[in-house]
């Protein structure tokens, strides 16, 4: 064959390659809408066409008997055949692995969860990679979703069970301020400055109850903001026992307090203050009267630590996993400890807070049960000794 022969024939096969091409283009551009099935068969059958034109034009330019012509032409029906029969089993292949993962898709936007096995491993093996990897990836979004229904489901019954009991703890002292201010308007109290200091009590009760809210609310949402500085943690249990010790007075509970003259810790006073005065305001109203609540003040593996000590008669152990979970109570009935009808919160924020704001220092809240009660322990990143005297026992 010379030279220009050659030249003409693969001029013609270009020719019909690049007409044959754009046609299957714009058929395919088309069909954009239609099943891979039918795309994948266009691309062979647009395959087989450049062949057979390329083919055509060789015999034209070429001497060839009848008989080698017709072997010719039936090796090309045959190879076509197969060539139409394999794209047919491989898009009957990919269409159905990829009905599979529409159906699991749907599956997922009606809330169904998808099972080992509903996707990559359920596909017939002509799955692609990148489908296997799709149908991977379909089952793990369909394990975050369920997780996140979850646990989306548990924080709205906590959040509907913790307005409920707010509801309940308010409506308690608004009912008693209401009966007090309509007797003392009606004339009918015999003790009105006693009236007076019980109104003043039941607003502070509200109060306390309405601020621990709100630093609950800034804790869950992520904007409580602290202002890190070296404190003395002695110095705060110290202010915080003074504070409580008019109502430890008047339970017949004994304060006690004890460890190191300067415990330095980095934290923010006001918050830190807060949460201990809870801990220290539980221990105070669960602890029996005639009994002691003591307070130990030091270091315990790199950190500074407050221990809260009281003789509650402990916490059973089922119990003690839910104790800083936001609005949790062990009794249904809402029952108060003995002794304490009238002014005990039992809402179920006050440890919650307080397991946050110690977590924002960056801090841990252990409790376990002691002899004869129970021991909250408050782990806070240690600062520097501001003295000679760190680690001298005393008593706050």
């Amino acid at each position: 064959m010379q030279g220009t022969e050659l030249a003409t024939i693969l001029g013609w096969v270009l020719l019909w390659a690049l007409v044959i091409g754009a046609f299957t283009l714009f058929l395919l551009r088309l069909l954009r809408r239609a099943s891979v099935l039918a795309q994948i068969c266009l691309v062979v059958v647009g395959t087989v066409a450049v062949l057979v034109a390329g083919m055509v034009s060789a015999f034209n330019a070429m001497v060839i008997s009848a008989r080698d012509l017709e072997i010719i032409w039936y090796i090309l029906a045959m190879a076509s055949v197969v060539a139409v029969v394999l794209s047919l089993m491989l898009g009957v292949g990919v269409s159905r692995n990829a009905s599979r993962l529409v159906e699991a898709a749907r599956r997922i936007g009606r809330g169904e969860t998808l099972e080992a096995g509903d996707g990559a491993e359920r596909a017939a093996p002509a799955m692609t990679s990148e489908l296997a990897r799709l149908a991977q990836e379909l089952e793990a979004s369909s394990r975050s979703l369920a997780e996140s229904r979850h646990r989306e489901a548990a924080v709205e019954a906590a959040r509907r069970e913790l307005v409920s009991w707010i509801s309940h703890d308010l409506r308690t002292p608004l009912a008693g301020i209401r009966a007090m201010t309509e007797a003392l308007e009606d004339g009918m109290a015999a003790d009105v400055p006693g009236y007076y200091r019980k109104i003043i009590g039941q607003t502070e009760q509200m109060t306390a109850m309405v601020n621990d809210l709100l630093e609950l609310s800034k804790i869950q949402a992520g904007s409580l903001r602290l202002r890190a500085e070296a404190l003395d943690l002695y110095d705060l249990v110290s202010d915080a026992l003074s504070d409580l010790a008019p109502l430890a007075a008047g339970r017949g509970v004994t304060l006690d307090g004890g460890g190191d003259r300067e415990c330095m810790a980095v934290a923010d006073g006001p918050s830190l203050a807060r949460a201990l005065r809870n801990v220290l305001h539980n221990a105070v109203i669960y602890t029996g009267s005639g009994t002691e609540v003591h307070v130990w003040v030091g270091r315990e593996d790199g950190y500074a630590v407050v221990a809260v000590q009281d003789q509650c008669g402990g916490i059973p152990e089922e119990d003690i996993p839910h104790l800083f979970e936001t609005g949790w109570q062990r009794d249904p009935s809402r029952g108060a400890p003995a002794g304490l009808q009238g002014t005990y919160s039992g809402a179920g924020i006050g440890l919650s807070m307080v397991a946050g704001i110690v977590k924002a220092h960056g801090g841990t809240v252990q409790v376990e049960n002691v002899d004869g009660g129970c021991r909250f322990a408050l782990a806070l990143p240690a600062g520097e000794s501001a003295g000679a005297g760190a680690h001298q026992g005393g008593t706050p």
